[in-house]
C-alpha cells in the first residue's frame, strides 16, 4: 500500500514538473535554447501593449526564440547575414494565437533561407478595433526600434521584408515610414480597410514606406481595403467574394472571416508550391473577366506580376508604377491556383438579340466552366475561364447554345460559328487557336469536340 501510495505521489510530481516546464517554455534539442510561444489575452486583462519578438530559424522552424529588449539579439540565432522576414499580425478579437501564423512561418522557411521574425501584439490587438488601432502606432516604433538594432548590426534595409496581415499591414506601412522608405519590401494581406480607406497616405500603407510594397486583396467589400496601396495591388476574384468561402451568416464566424483570411491562405500556398499565381493589369474586374486585359505589356512591359517571394514579384522593370490593380482568378481550395484562357466564338452571322454559349474545358480530372456573351449586332464574344490544368492538357471542349426564353417571340433554333481559345498572357503576336471548321450548335445541347492544343 505505502509503496503504491508513493508511485502515485512520484506520477502526480512528475506531470505536474512536466506542466510547470511546458508554461515556462519547453527547448528545442536542435538548438538547445528556449521555446516561446504567443501570449493568450482576453478583455479583463485590457489592451496594454505587451510585444514579443520570436524569432525562427531554418534549423529550428516551430521554436520561437525571444528576442530580449536589450542586446538579446547578440546572443540569439540572428543570423546577420541573411534576409529577414518580419511578421505582423491584425486585430485578434478573442485575445488568441493566429491559426495561420505557423503555416506562415513554415512556408517561408521552406521556400528560402532567411531569419522570420514574428510579431506578437496579442495583448495589443485584443478587445475593441478601435483600441487596437490606437496602439499601432506604439507598436510601429517599437519594430521600428529592433530594425535599428538589426541595422547596426551591418543588416541591410534592403533585406528587410516585413509581411503584415490586415491591420498588420498598416503597422508596416508607419514602420517602413519611419526607416524613410527605404526599407525592402512590405507585403500587405488584405490591409485592413475600417478606420483607414480614409486615412492619409502616412497613416496606412502606401507605395512609400519601401522600395517594393505590394497588397493581396480578398475582401475590399468588407474588412479589407478597396483602394491600391502599393506598388502592385492584386484583387484576386476582384478583391471581393472568395470562391469556396460560405455565403450565407449561418456558416459563423467563418462567414465572417473566411474572404478576410483567403490573402493569407493565398500566400502560405503560393509560397508552399510551385504553381503559379500569375496576375493581370487592367481597368476593371468586369474588363478582365470579359477578355479586355491579356497581357503585361502595358506598364510592365510582358513581365506579368507573381504572388511570392520574386524579386518584385517577378517584374522586370527598373522603376515600378504606383498604385497598379492587377487580377487573377483562384480555386475555391489549396493550392488555390488556375490558368487563365480567353475563349472566343464568332458568329457567322450577326443576331438582333443578345447570344449567350456556355463553355466547358474538360480534362482527365478536372471540368470548368464560363459563359460568353455575344451583345446584339456584334459578332464576337469572348470571355475569360479559370481552369485547373494547363490549356495543352484541356483534352476536350463543350459548348452549349442557350436560347433567350422570351414567351412572345421564340430565339434560333441554332446558331453557327467559329471557336477559339488562347493560354494567357498571350504573345505579341496575340494569335488565338481555332477549331478549324464552322460549329453549328442547336437549342441547349452539349456539342463535345477535342481540343487539338499541344504542349510547348
Amino acid at each position: 500500500m505505502v509503496e503504491d501510495l508513493k508511485r502515485k505521489v512520484l506520477i502526480v510530481l512528475t506531470v505536474l514538473l512536466l506542466l510547470s516546464s511546458a508554461q515556462a517554455g519547453s527547448t528545442d534539442r536542435l538548438s538547445g535554447h528556449q521555446c516561446t510561444d504567443f501570449q493568450t489575452a482576453n478583455f479583463l486583462r485590457g489592451s496594454k501593449l505587451k510585444v514579443q519578438f520570436l524569432l525562427f530559424t531554418h534549423s529550428s522552424p516551430s521554436c520561437g526564440e525571444l528576442i530580449l529588449a536589450d542586446d538579446g539579439i547578440k546572443n540569439c540565432s540572428f543570423n546577420s547575414s541573411l534576409e529577414t522576414k518580419i511578421i505582423i499580425h491584425g486585430f485578434r478579437a478573442l485575445g488568441t494565437k493566429p491559426s495561420w501564423i505557423e503555416g506562415l512561418v513554415h512556408a517561408i522557411l521552406h521556400s528560402s533561407q532567411v531569419n522570420v521574425i514574428a510579431v506578437d501584439w496579442i495583448y495589443g490587438s485584443t478587445a475593441a478595433y478601435p483600441s487596437a488601432v490606437e496602439n499601432v502606432t506604439l507598436l510601429a516604433l517599437s519594430i521600428s526600434q529592433l530594425i535599428s538594432k538589426l541595422l547596426a548590426l551591418g543588416v541591410s534595409g534592403t533585406s528587410i521584408h516585413i509581411i503584415g496581415v490586415s491591420l498588420g499591414a498598416h503597422v508596416a506601412g508607419l514602420v517602413g515610414h519611419f526607416h524613410g522608405g527605404q526599407l525592402g519590401r512590405i507585403t500587405g494581406l488584405d490591409p485592413a480597410g475600417p478606420k483607414y480607406t480614409r486615412a492619409s497616405p502616412e497613416e496606412r500603407l502606401d507605395p512609400g514606406d519601401a522600395l517594393f510594397v505590394e497588397a493581396i486583396h480578398t475582401d475590399a467589400d468588407n474588412f479589407g481595403i478597396r483602394i491600391p496601396v502599393g506598388h502592385i495591388d492584386y484583387f484576386v476574384n476582384g478583391g471581393r467574394d472568395q470562391p469556396g468561402c460560405p455565403r450565407f451568416i449561418s456558416a459563423g464566424y467563418k462567414y465572417l472571416i473566411c474572404d478576410h483570411m483567403r490573402a493569407v491562405h493565398l500566400y502560405v500556398s503560393a509560397l508552399k508550391h510551385s504553381c503559379l499565381m500569375v496576375a493581370f493589369p487592367c481597368a476593371s474586374h468586369q474588363d478582365f473577366l470579359n477578355g479586355r486585359c491579356l497581357d503585361c505589356v502595358d506598364p510592365f512591359l510582358y513581365s506579368c506580376p507573381r504572388i511570392g517571394l520574386q524579386e518584385q514579384a517577378g517584374v522586370n522593370m527598373r522603376k515600378l508604377p504606383k498604385e497598379v490593380k492587377v487580377y487573377l482568378m483562384t480555386s475555391p481550395s489549396a493550392p488555390f491556383c488556375v490558368h487563365h484562357s480567353l475563349v472566343e466564338f464568332h458568329l457567322q452571322k450577326t443576331r438582333n438579340t443578345v447570344t449567350s454559349i456556355e463553355i466547358t474545358f474538360f480534362s482527365n480530372s478536372t471540368k470548368d466552366t464560363a459563359k460568353i456573351t455575344i451583345p446584339k449586332h456584334q459578332e464576337m464574344g469572348k470571355r475569360l475561364l479559370a481552369h485547373s490544368v494547363p490549356l495543352c492538357q484541356i483534352n476536350r471542349v463543350t459548348l452549349k447554345y442557350l436560347p433567350k426564353s422570351q414567351f412572345w417571340r421564340k430565339d434560333e433554333s441554332f446558331i453557327v460559328g467559329k471557336f477559339c481559345a488562347a493560354p494567357l498572357p498571350l504573345a505579341s503576336n496575340r494569335t488565338t487557336s481555332c477549331l478549324p471548321w464552322n460549329l453549328t450548335l442547336p437549342s441547349k445541347t452539349d456539342i463535345s469536340y477535342e481540343l487539338p492544343t499541344a504542349c510547348a
